[in-house]
């Protein structure tokens, strides 16, 4: 039966929310390691929350795209690592690299999500085959286009915004799922919005999955090693 999975990093690691196309059934876990979880699980199609397709220097079209798309919650997308500053190990050496190249600096909250990107994009250089499968999405989008193509303008560690998005996955996933896995893991290995964001790109890889899902930029670009540069949602 084809398996659906919707990933959002955490401070355990991944959030990874699986759902069982025929049974509508949801299984949920931290993942440690992203390659072995894939392999495993074998997934017709995956929706992450991480850049996938990394630009040489410059900002990516997508993100330009999709901050636009959310106006005021514009800040939430953050700028994607330059594919020769992904291997540095210190923001400082990040920083250096991408100062050097483009001109521009690595914000420390920018240079926190390196490592997954690192970890993803490893997974896709060395197994080719899963190019087809796994896409990058954004929360924000996804609840966007969930919300009847309008952005949720509260903050989603607000308790207005928590609201307005768990509203939203009741109405297709129920809340039961939302609060069994809350009970189930510790805060400090996943938030609330990390659940709730794994739900949103759950809901984009059903999207894609039957082929009426949007992106930006549409047609995508691709990168220098053949990977996609676009947001799905």
């Amino acid at each position: 039966m084809p398996k659906l999975i919707g990933i959002d990093g955490c401070p355990g690691g991944w959030f990874a929310i699986t759902l069982n196309t025929e049974t509508r059934d949801l299984n949920a876990e931290i993942v440690h390691n992203l390659t072995d979880f894939i392999v495993r699980t074998s997934p017709q199609i995956v929706a992450i929350d991480i850049p996938i397709g990394l630009t040489d220097s410059g900002p990516r079209k997508c993100d330009v795209q999709a901050r636009k798309l959310l106006q005021t919650r514009s800040s939430c997308v953050f700028s994607a690592p330059i594919r020769p500053a992904l291997s540095a190990r210190t923001r400082n050496d990040a920083d250096s690299i991408s100062r050097a190249i483009q001109g521009k600096g690595v914000a420390a909250q920018a240079f926190g999500i390196y490592r997954k990107v690192e970890e993803v994009d490893i997974l896709l250089q060395t197994h080719p085959h899963l190019r087809s499968s796994i896409f990058e999405i954004h929360p924000e989008l996804s609840f966007r286009a969930w919300n009847n193509h309008q952005t949720i303008l509260h903050p989603k560690k607000s308790l207005s915004g928590h609201q307005a998005r768990l509203s939203l996955v009741d109405q297709v996933y129920g809340s039961n799922p939302f609060f069994e896995y809350r009970r189930t893991h510790f805060k400090k290995q996943l938030a609330d919005d990390d659940i709730l964001d794994a739900f949103a790109a759950l809901w984009s890889a059903e999207r894609i999955f039957k082929n009426i899902h949007d992106c930006c930029p549409n047609p995508p670009e691709q990168d220098s090693t053949g990977l996609p540069m676009t947001i799905n949602f």
